[in-house]
C-alpha cells in the first residue's frame, strides 16, 4: 500500500488488509497512425510501438511505495502521428489521462487529462525502450514526465500536497528537455509548454490549487454517497477557493487542466441541488470555457 496515501486508506479501506507489491500504473497505450503517408508496409514496425511503452510504463518501479493491485493508477496514453519526417520520426500528438475511483461507488473519476500537441520522436524498428532518467530522448523522457505529471496528480488527491515529490521529479525532467532546447519544454510565443505544469504546481502560489485537489475528491467525491450535501459544500467550498486564486493571476494552465477533466462531473454534482444556482453564478465567472455544461444548473 501506498506510504503517502497510507492514513487515508486505513481508514477508507481498512477491509484490504493483505499488502502485496505491484507496479503503480495500469496504463493502457495506443498509437494511431491513420494519417501517415505512404505504405502500409513502410511503417508496419509502429504496431509494436505501443505494446512496448505500454510494458514501459506499467512494470517500471516509478516510486519507493508499496501498490495494492487495486490500487494502481489507471491511465491511457495516445499517440496520434501525424506524418513521418523521415522513415524513423515522427511528428505527432500525445493525449494523456488518468483516473481514479470513488470510494463508496464503482464509478471512477477523471482526474487528469493533457493534450500535447507538436511532440517529435525518433523510433526505429527493433529499437529497445530502456529507462535512463539522467539522458534526455525525445520518446522515453516524455514518458518519464507525464508518468511522475500522473502520479505526483493521483498522491495529491489522496494526501494534502502529497505529490509533491512527483512533480519535483517531473520538474527535473523538464530541465532536461529545455537544457537540450528540445520542442515542447520551453515556453516560446506563449504557448503553454510542459514545464508549464510543474513550475505552476510547484509554485507556494499554487499551494491552493493542489490543496483543492485533495478537498474536492477525499471531502466531496469520496463522501458523496454517505453525506452528500456535506460532500457539495466541501466541492462548493473548493472551487471558491479556485476563484480566489484566479482573481490574482491570468488564466493559467494548470486551473484549466482542472475544469478539463472536471466541468461534467461538477455539473451532475450540483444538478438538481439547493446549490446548483451558487454553483452556475460562481462556475460562470471562473470557468466560461465550459459553460456549456453548467447550463443544465439554471435550466
Amino acid at each position: 500500500m501506498r506510504k503517502l496515501r497510507f492514513p487515508v486508506l486505513l481508514t477508507l479501506l481498512a477491509c484490504y488488509a493483505h499488502v502485496v507489491s505491484a507496479q503503480e500504473f495500469d496504463c493502457t497505450v495506443s498509437v494511431d497512425q491513420s494519417q501517415l503517408e505512404g505504405s502500409t508496409s513502410t511503417f508496419a514496425f509502429l504496431k509494436d510501438l505501443a505494446p512496448k511503452l505500454e510494458e514501459y510504463i506499467n512494470r517500471h518501479r516509478w516510486t519507493e511505495d508499496r501498490f495494492e493491485p487495486e490500487e494502481r493508477i489507471e491511465c491511457t496514453v495516445n499517440i496520434q502521428i501525424l506524418e513521418s519526417l523521415t522513415l524513423t520520426r515522427f511528428r505527432s500528438n500525445i493525449i494523456v489521462a488518468s483516473k481514479r475511483p470513488i470510494y463508496g461507488t464503482v464509478q471512477n473519476t477523471n482526474v487528469l487529462r493533457i493534450i500535447d500537441e507538436g511532440w517529435v520522436f525518433n523510433y526505429a524498428e527493433g529499437t529497445p525502450i530502456l529507462h535512463n532518467p539522467d539522458r534526455f530522448d525525445e520518446l522515453t523522457t516524455l514518458i518519464d514526465y507525464y508518468a511522475n505529471i500522473l502520479l505526483a496528480y493521483d498522491y495529491d488527491t489522496f494526501e494534502e500536497l502529497g505529490g509533491s515529490p512527483y512533480f519535483e521529479e517531473a520538474r527535473r525532467i523538464s530541465d532536461l528537455g529545455k537544457n537540450e532546447g528540445a520542442l515542447g519544454w520551453a515556453t516560446l510565443g506563449g504557448d503553454r509548454s510542459r514545464g508549464d505544469i510543474v513550475t505552476e504546481m510547484l509554485d507556494p502560489t499554487f499551494r491552493k490549487l493542489r490543496q483543492v485537489y485533495f478537498k474536492y475528491h477525499l471531502e466531496g467525491l469520496d463522501r458523496f454517497v454517505t453525506t452528500t450535501e456535506e460532500a457539495r459544500q466541501a466541492v462548493l467550498s473548493a472551487l471558491q477557493e479556485i476563484k480566489e486564486l484566479s482573481e490574482n493571476r491570468a488564466r493559467s494552465y494548470t486551473i484549466d487542466l482542472f475544469f478539463s477533466a472536471k466541468s461534467k462531473e461538477i455539473a451532475a454534482i450540483f444538478k438538481d441541488s439547493r446549490e446548483s444556482v451558487a454553483a452556475y453564478d460562481l462556475l460562470a465567472e471562473i470557468d466560461t470555457a465550459h459553460l456549456s455544461d453548467y447550463n443544465s444548473l439554471v435550466d
